[in-house]
């Protein structure tokens, strides 16, 4: 008979958390490490660890994760991360694995501002992304590949997704995409399902109090510069603000440039270019800003300001996944967001693919990375690593 500790809980099962735990924290770690990109790129390369490699999760249960995060505002990775780490290990699964995956980011921008406030100007990095985005146009294609096969299980969500792509480059925004996309799916599956059906969507209403807190979160800073007003900021900006790294630039350019003159033009643009350039979260840009405006306390204020919405959203919406693929009308709507959130993840990697293949050495890089892939299976982590020595060596030829 196993023993039981004072919590009465088997020292089996408290040996298995742990050690899940552990295991956690070592892959979010790495991912904090290696994971440049930007959120597709991150996605990808948790799709390739937690499916792929090590059998954590289904694709199915995977893409739902990922339909969810589109669902809430904040940094969609982050929360991917939190959303995975709460299915391996409960909630203390979530604060490890979204931890783990903001921390070694974190240190990297807050070393490069102490440097930029020290000299002036940012360390050279031109040479390792010139390597690394190839790599990274791989890996995002490869998990397209593999999800969208699951994703798209159906003609008429091949049809959405197609839908999504062409609204997209069209320069539809992007929740403008997700919700009709999920409306549109929904719809159809009510009318073919129309007996007895439509009360099954009733138990997807349970996410508008998301709405309400998103907007709950929307609070107006002073313009005299303080720790406690650079932290209700950015617990705005991460409590409000869906889309890209392109939209947390309008943000952080409208109140703190134009409204407040906290930062100049200059030194937001340099904060943006250091959250493109550093693995893990973009939102990490917070941190340079932070250490900018009010050194390591800075730092950490803004942080944490940017990032703690991200937890509590997840923790209100983790447990509605489950209730809401149960149901036959709200699942579909999932189905739909999952097919747009791929959609809007292929224009995102077309973009990516015209800025980062510009000569033969990087295309033939992004073949290289990919027959290693889809071929041999190495692990992505060691291809961006690659790519970065790869461009340092190329830059040296040059």
């Amino acid at each position: 008979m196993a023993r039981s500790n004072s919590a009465g809980l088997p020292e089996t099962g408290k040996a298995r958390k742990e050690g899940r735990l552990w295991e956690l924290a070592l892959l979010f770690l790495k991912l904090g490490m290696t994971a440049y990109g930007g959120p597709a790129a991150h996605v990808a390369m948790m799709e390739d660890e937690v499916v792929r490699r090590r059998g954590w999760l289904s694709r199915d249960e995977f893409l739902d994760l990922l339909g969810a995060t589109n669902l809430i505002p904040g940094p969609n990775s982050t929360e991917l991360a939190i959303h995975i780490g709460h299915r391996r290990a409960g909630w203390a699964g979530s604060l490890v694995a979204g931890n783990c995956f903001i921390l070694p980011a974190a240190a990297v921008v807050g070393t490069l501002a102490w440097a930029y406030v020290r000299y002036g100007s940012l360390p050279q990095s031109n040479a390792v992304l010139y390597g690394v985005k190839p790599v990274i146009i791989a890996v995002v294609a490869q998990a397209l590949w593999g999800l969208g096969r699951a994703a798209l299980k159906t003609k008429s969500l091949a049809l959405v997704g197609a839908a999504g792509i062409v609204l997209s480059l069209l320069g539809v925004n992007e929740l403008v995409i997700l919700f009709g996309a999920g409306a549109a799916t929904c719809l159809a599956r009510w009318l073919v399902d129309w007996k007895g059906k439509a009360r099954s969507f009733f138990s997807f209403a349970h996410s508008a109090p998301l709405t309400f807190f998103a907007q709950a979160g929307v609070v107006a800073a002073p313009a005299s510069f303080g720790l406690w007003p650079l932290f209700l900021f950015f617990l705005k900006v991460g409590s409000v603000l869906f889309g890209s790294g392109y939209v947390l630039l309008a943000f952080l350019r409208a109140d703190l440039v134009e409204r407040w003159h906290w930062l100049t033009e200059s030194q937001l643009l340099d904060a943006i270019a250091v959250g493109q350039i550093t693995p893990g979260p973009v939102f990490t840009t917070a941190t340079f800003i932070g250490y900018v405006l009010g050194g390591y306390r800075g730092a950490v204020v803004a942080t944490v300001g940017i990032f703690l919405p991200a937890f509590v959203f997840v923790a209100v919406s983790g447990p509605l996944v489950p209730r809401i693929r149960r149901s036959i009308v709200a699942g579909a709507f999932l189905d739909g967001v999952n097919s747009a959130s791929l959609s809007l993840m292929a224009v995102v990697t077309c973009y990516l693919g015209r800025a980062a293949l510009i000569d033969p050495v990087t295309i033939a890089l992004m073949v290289a990375s990919m027959i290693l892939l889809m071929r041999y299976r190495v692990n992505s982590a060691w291809l961006v690593l690659g790519g970065a020595l790869a461009g340092l060596f190329a830059s040296l030829l040059k």
